[in-house]
């Protein structure tokens, strides 16, 4: 049995993976039909049900920050997880709009790790999405910071944990892309809550047909 993770109904070899408890739960009443919860230790909520495209679908939250994803990812594959797609929210630092996707391409650390996802993923990814921008992420510890104390990194956006969860995907043998959600800009605010979920459910959709396909 795994340290962090203690699973009450088998985790599927296929998962769909965000940060927020909350969200979980939402996608998993949205994409899956009958799910039941999997996992719900340390707050970290889990749901495995069957996909409307067919095949068995978890969908795990891994908390907040590249330490908490990173353990997670490496409990989820000694029960078996094979390939997952990260769900995220981020801090755009360009071209982003509140609410563009990020089909992510790189993260990187500000001391200049990199990790790459899942190549095949990823371009299933595209394709589903269609004309959704691909960029870099940096993972910091925390997006609440001065501007003067920000990495000069040069990345599309700012997240917490992309970089860390890709990391302990290629340690562990698991198959992981990412997509984020442009929830902050410095000029124009925050993301409003209706339209976040609605992005969620966008991308949620895309990550559970290339899982299933």
């Amino acid at each position: 049995m795994p340290a962090r993770l203690r699973p009450t109904a088998p985790i599927a070899p296929d998962a769909i993976l965000v940060g927020d408890p909350g969200r979980a739960l939402m996608l998993a009443q949205e994409l899956l039909e009958q799910p039941k919860m999997s996992n719900h230790a340390r707050g970290l909520w889990g749901y495995t049900g069957a996909a409307e495209a067919g095949g068995e679908l978890t969908i795990q939250s891994t908390g907040m920050g590249g330490p908490s994803a990173s353990v997670v990812l490496a409990d989820l594959a000694e029960l078996g997880l094979r390939r997952a797609i990260r769900i995220g929210t981020c801090a755009s630092l360009g071209d982003l709009e509140l609410g563009d996707l990020l089909l992510v391409s790189e993260a990187r650390t500000p001391a200049g790790l990199a990790a790459t996802p899942d190549q095949d993923l990823t371009e299933a990814l595209g394709r589903t999405l269609g004309g959704v921008q691909r960029g870099v992420a940096v993972s910091l510890d925390s997006l609440h910071r001065p501007e003067r104390d920000r990495p000069s990194v040069l990345a599309d956006a700012a997240d917490m944990q992309t970089a860390a969860l890709l990391a302990s995907a290629t340690d562990h043998g698991v198959a992981v892309a990412a997509i984020l959600i442009a929830t902050e800009r410095s000029d124009s605010g925050q993301l409003r809550d209706e339209e976040l979920e609605a992005a969620a459910k966008r991308a949620g959709a895309a990550a559970a047909t290339v899982l299933s396909a």
